[in-house]
């Protein structure tokens, strides 16, 4: 890490060792023993990893401020819990950090941004239908929001939690649908391929990624559902007006309801059951990736530390424990 300060990178953590650096603090919590002492639960973050990390005795007074300042230097050892690495915390301190550190601290794809940027655009170039093709333009030509769709993460945690992870994941699904979109003629694959576009483009708003990844004001009481609709309306008229070129009622209204179904069941955040065949098939792709590279990056990430186990601990979002061997390797 180009720091002066001293540094161990979370994928290098030995097991029973002291270990000490700056990192990105995850949702920081109060949690309370089992004797009713207040003790700091969060998660600890470095462009190399994650890593589960505790503070048995903690002054819950001192929350607020590492919660504001999204940076901590925190000192302390590492023992294994489960088969896992788990950080026993002595010392945190809320830090600043520049930009080189910012950089080194926060997780980002390991695809060129650039790269997948063109190959979007280029798929996005193959629409057909002229008012859907203006309506795309509106939003590609939106330097501001292109910007941050080419750098915001798809999530805080779970999936895609790094810088680029959005961009990654839309590109995902683009490429999966122009692979299936063949064997479901009866899709019209316009819709298809501007609904997987537009369905996330509002977590640009809902989530920020200056200082470690969390909730704007905006997405604590907009979200990116809610946002993603209101762009289209304006995006629409826009396009509409500018190419002369409108889209029909019925295309808008389609559009809106993939934006607001994507997420599939009311119980996952959908405010819509996906209704048309296109939303259901934009909603079962957004899922096929969302939890394939939940399952990918908590059995097999990248510097796993050997002798953990054949199981990961249970995955909250999955609902189990992975299996987390290759079974065709030795």
């Amino acid at each position: 890490m180009p720091t002066t300060r001293p540094h161990t990178d979370v994928r290098s953590f030995p097991p029973n060792a002291y270990v000490e650096g700056v990192y990105s603090i995850v949702n920081p919590q109060i949690g309370t023993t089992r004797a009713g002492k207040p003790y700091l639960k969060c998660l600890l973050r470095d462009a190399t990893g994650e890593v589960v990390a505790r503070q048995w005795s903690f002054d819950e007074t001192a929350l607020p401020e590492l919660s504001a300042a999204g940076f901590v230097w925190a000192a302390g050892h590492t023992q294994v819990y489960n088969g896992q690495i788990q950080f026993i915390v002595e010392q945190v301190k809320p830090v600043d950090v520049d930009e080189e550190e910012l950089a080194a601290l926060l997780p980002a794809t390991s695809k060129n941004i650039d790269q997948m940027f063109q190959e979007v655009r280029a798929i996005m170039g193959s629409l057909t239908h002229p008012a859907i093709q203006a309506l795309a333009e509106a939003y590609l030509s939106d330097e501001d929001l292109m910007s941050g769709f080419r750098r915001c993460p798809a999530a805080v945690s779970v999936h895609h939690a790094y810088i680029g992870g959005l961009l990654e994941h839309t590109l995902q699904l683009l490429k999966l649908a122009v692979v299936m979109l063949p064997h479901y003629p009866e899709l019209n694959r316009d819709i298809v391929i501007m609904g997987l576009f537009l369905h996330d483009l509002g977590k640009t708003t809902e989530l920020t990624w200056e200082k470690g990844f969390d909730y704007t004001t905006e997405g604590n009481l907009v979200g990116h559902v809610a946002r993603g609709v209101i762009w289209l309306q304006v995006k629409a008229a826009l396009a509409g007006k500018q190419s002369g070129n409108r889209l029909p009622p019925n295309a808008l209204r389609v559009l809106q309801h993939i934006i607001l179904s994507h997420h599939g069941e009311l119980e996952h955040g959908a405010l819509k059951r996906p209704s048309t065949p296109e939303a259901i098939f934009v909603a079962m792709l957004d899922y096929l990736d969302a939890r394939t590279a939940t399952g990918l990056s908590n059995a097999r990430p990248e510097g796993e530390i050997d002798g953990a186990g054949p199981f990961t601990d249970k995955v909250w979002s999955l609902g189990t424990r992975l299996f987390k061997p290759d079974p065709l390797k030795e």
